[in-house]
């Protein structure tokens, strides 16, 4: 059996108090003006930043308190121009995905020259994707994270622009972080809403990955632990919202299933058309409509996708061995069996099952449908002509 490592230098810190320890990586990472970005809720509503600005003794060179759901083009542009205006040398996130992929994109704005629009991944009609290779140094990245999310250490970055038929997309594996921070005070800011969603997003890409074994064992193993984290960390978090332990478990279990997929670079990624397809869908969703979450997205089109989409894979098999259901030999009965444990699961996080628990207008469903073609990471290949009806078609049988 083949297969190799790729793993990146990364220093975290969990529990109470981890956020003490801020002020000694700012320092080992060469920061002398640190600059903090955040949301609103974080920034005016906790004391996370004055208790960072206490830590960080002096080198705390501004705040952005703008970061926006999905991290739009607009908030990003403001938030670059803030942290150039205060000479920053060093970019601390605090918060979720939005914020963390945000900063990302600020970092690569700050480090590159050319033109944003040209920057980014494009889609050649009849062609393969390509994202431009980013070259400059990147100003290193410290996240502080509120609540669980696979971006919390990843190199790719995709905003939102209104303007555009896609999301900016750009990698740039400089802008991972050099530090993570699981501090227990930050994890309990975000309230349980936002956790279910969040934690949700988390639990379903570590059981997405774990269905589909790679035949590397360091890769396999963390998908099984992920799972294993992940499963009961989700249902205690939303029983229990005052306790950090399942917020870190849950954070965990994300970097596990980040770690598996640096684990198995190199190789086809561990997606088959179910997962593909669930993930255009769901990103499609809560990108177009505000007030929707990733995890509710995901919820909403998964147990459908695992109906109606065929696959060898043997992915329903495992999905429904994992949630404690009996397996069917037949495909198709396990995917049945599967999509109904998950369903199941899902309504009791309080998460919905259907497009139209949403309230997702369905004349809606043909320009959701279209918005699915340029994804990276859910097709980064050939576009199949007949993938929009393929996915209107899904996203009728949600509804």
């Amino acid at each position: 059996m083949a297969f190799r490592s790729v793993g990146y230098p990364l220093r975290l810190h969990a529990g109470s108090g981890a956020l003490d320890a801020l002020g000694e990586e700012v320092r080992r990472a060469g920061g002398e003006r640190a600059f903090v970005i955040c949301g609103r809720t974080v920034g005016r509503e906790t004391g996370l930043i004055p208790r960072i600005a206490g830590v960080l003794d002096g080198c705390l060179a501004g705040v952005f308190d703008e970061m926006d759901k999905d991290c739009s083009y607009p908030a990003v542009l403001a938030a670059t121009a803030a942290a150039r205006e205060a000479g920053a040398d060093l970019l601390i996130a605090v918060g979720g995905g939005s914020v963390i992929v945000g900063t990302r994109a600020v970092a690569v704005f700050l480090g590159e020259s050319g033109d944003p629009f040209e920057l980014m991944t494009q889609y050649p009609e009849g062609r393969p994707a390509v994202s431009p290779k980013l070259l400059a140094p990147k100003a290193p990245i410290i996240n502080v994270v509120t609540t669980p999310t696979t971006a919390m250490n990843r190199g790719g970055t995709a905003i939102k622009n209104d303007d555009l038929d896609q999301r900016m997309e750009y990698f740039d594996p400089k802008t991972r972080p050099v530090a993570l921070f699981w501090d227990d005070e930050a994890l309990l800011t975000a309230p349980t809403s936002l956790l279910r969603s969040t934690a949700t997003t988390t639990f379903t890409q570590a059981l997405q990955a774990a269905s589909l074994p790679t035949g590397n064992p360091l890769a396999d193993g963390d998908h099984a632990s992920a799972v294993a984290l992940a499963l009961p960390a989700i249902v205690t978090a939303v029983e229990r919202p005052d306790d950090p332990a399942p917020r870190i478990d849950l954070c965990a279990a994300a970097l596990l299933v980040n770690r598996a997929a640096d684990d198995h670079a190199g190789q086809p990624m561990a997606r088959d058309a179910i997962a593909g397809a669930a993930y255009a869908l769901a990103t499609a969703i809560h990108i177009r409509f505000d007030r929707v979450g990733q995890g509710e997205a995901t919820s909403a089109v998964l147990p459908t996708a695992l109906r109606h989409v065929e696959v060898d894979s043997g992915s329903p098999q495992r999905i429904a061995a994992m949630l404690d259901r009996p397996v069917a030999r037949d495909n198709g009965a396990a995917a049945a069996v599967a999509a109904d444990a998950l369903s199941e699961f899902y309504e009791r996080l309080g998460m919905p099952v259907r497009l139209g628990q949403l309230g997702i207008p369905r004349r809606e469903i043909a320009s959701i449908a279209q918005e699915t073609t340029k994804n990276f990471n859910a097709n980064p290949g050939d576009r199949r002509p007949d993938g929009v009806a393929r996915m209107e078609e899904l996203l009728q049988l949600a509804w």
